[in-house]
């Protein structure tokens, strides 16, 4: 069938027409850049906080986002997941009230890792943000926020078909980590896994010295000295060791975690040295993490957190919304056995061992964690004799065969309860 032709129209009548056809769509244009222009140009609203930076870590399976803000903050919804649609990918998303972000990370933090494509931020309200994870890869995900510094923290699991990372991913400076595997099994629950892969923190580092005791004795000098002689202790056992760092750099609580969670350990095993006011204080003692927690345990966990006692109450709140019971039974199990061989193990020469005991307490290191985690005290850099000792090479290689010997013990015991009916 056969269309009518038109009559043909002048070139003053053709651009009549296109004119009225382009009118609504400029329309359009002109309403959304006026509506821009009062969204940026919008006075902010007063007492609101900023984002201050954001940053990530990639790892194979594993993708830790941290939104680092000048205030206190709550979320105003649990994380939203959104199915992927023809013209976008998965996402998840969360608001925050109290923010404010305006045009700032208007391009957003790309990733590319294999899990996330990226990161975006923006002015959900007048007084809100957005934030939005762009997915690749996505089996699921938990939300911390943190205090001191006040900071959102997003983990992001998942199972990657290509260990190498998307070009431009950033990726972490690890200090001594296992091969990536290109495809890996979902993970066991922690008391059926096989402890394999034990992750060594020497805590403090770089522009964070620790305790300073007598004779200026460094706590961060100490904990990488211990690291250094318990890798190879734990090798020879069998174990594959990663260390989150094997020199003196800075490093923050989510960092070290992230390569612990990265690197798919089985045990994390944070190692520190002690201080207090009083000089006759000494011994050794181990703690691991709990909801709850002991009175005396507050001023150690006050001072590794780097915060106050009384800052330690939202501390509180976070582990309570954790499923911190999954891990802290084998927790207490692997702090117990490790005190034992520190308490009773120790060559004669270094006997008796002032035993302190096996304590549970709020420690950021080890519920960032989510796997089986204790915080070695190994004794006080401001006690005299202590810290005599802990200067001495001799000393160290002994306390590094005592924990050694203790997360061998544990590993034992775990394999007898995994055989139990």
């Amino acid at each position: 069938m056969s269309r009518a032709r038109r009559p043909a129209q002048s070139a003053d009548a053709q651009r009549a027409a296109g004119e009225r056809r382009r009118a609504p769509a400029r329309g359009a244009i002109v309403w959304l850049v006026a509506l821009a222009g009062l969204l940026t140009g919008i006075q902010r609203p007063p007492s609101l906080l900023d984002v201050k930076e954001v940053r990530h870590w990639s790892y194979p399976d594993y993708t830790r986002v941290v939104i680092e803000l000048t205030g206190e903050v709550a979320l105003r919804n649990t994380p939203q997941l959104l199915p992927q649609a023809q013209d976008r990918p998965q996402r998840l998303y969360l608001d925050i009230d109290g923010v404010w972000v305006g045009t700032n990370f208007s391009e957003g933090l790309k990733v590319g890792d294999g899990l996330l494509r990226g990161v975006r931020i923006g002015q959900n309200t007048e007084r809100a943000v957005r934030i939005v994870l762009d997915l690749q890869n996505y089996s699921r995900h938990r939300v911390l926020v943190l205090s001191h510094p006040d900071r959102v923290v997003i983990d992001v699991y998942g199972s990657r078909s290509d260990e190498r990372p998307a070009r431009g991913a950033e990726l972490p400076n690890v200090a001594s980590a296992p091969p990536s595997r290109a495809t890996e099994p979902p993970r066991l629950p922690a008391d059926l896994r096989v402890l394999q892969t034990v992750v060594l923190d020497p805590g403090h580092g770089g522009s964070d010295p620790g305790a300073i005791g007598i004779g200026g004795l460094r706590e961060k000098d100490v904990t990488l000295r211990l690291a250094m002689a318990l890798r190879p202790k734990l090798e020879a056992r069998g174990f594959s060791v990663v260390m989150t760092r094997n020199g003196d750099r800075t490093l923050s609580l989510e960092e070290r975690t992230a390569i612990a969670e990265g690197s798919r350990g089985d045990v994390f095993v944070s190692l520190h040295a002690n201080a207090a006011p009083r000089r006759a204080l000494n011994g050794i003692e181990t703690y691991y993490p709990d909801a709850n927690h002991e009175r005396h345990s507050l001023r150690v966990a006050a001072r590794e957190n780097g915060v106050s006692r009384s800052q330690l109450n939202a501390l509180q709140r976070t582990l309570a919304n954790l499923r911190l019971s999954e891990v802290s039974p084998q927790s207490r199990r692997l702090a117990e056995h490790v005190q034992q061989e520190l308490v009773t193990g120790m060559p004669r020469e270094y006997r008796p061992v002032v035993d302190l005991g096996v304590k549970k307490g709020p420690f950021y290191v080890l519920f960032l964690s989510s796997m089986p985690s204790v915080l070695v005290e190994s004794g006080f850099v401001t006690h005299a004799m202590e810290a005599k000792r802990l200067r001495d090479d001799r000393y160290v290689n002994a306390l590094a065969e005592q924990i050694a010997q203790g997360l061998s013990d544990y590993r034992g015991a775990s394999a007898v309860i995994s055989r139990a009916p």
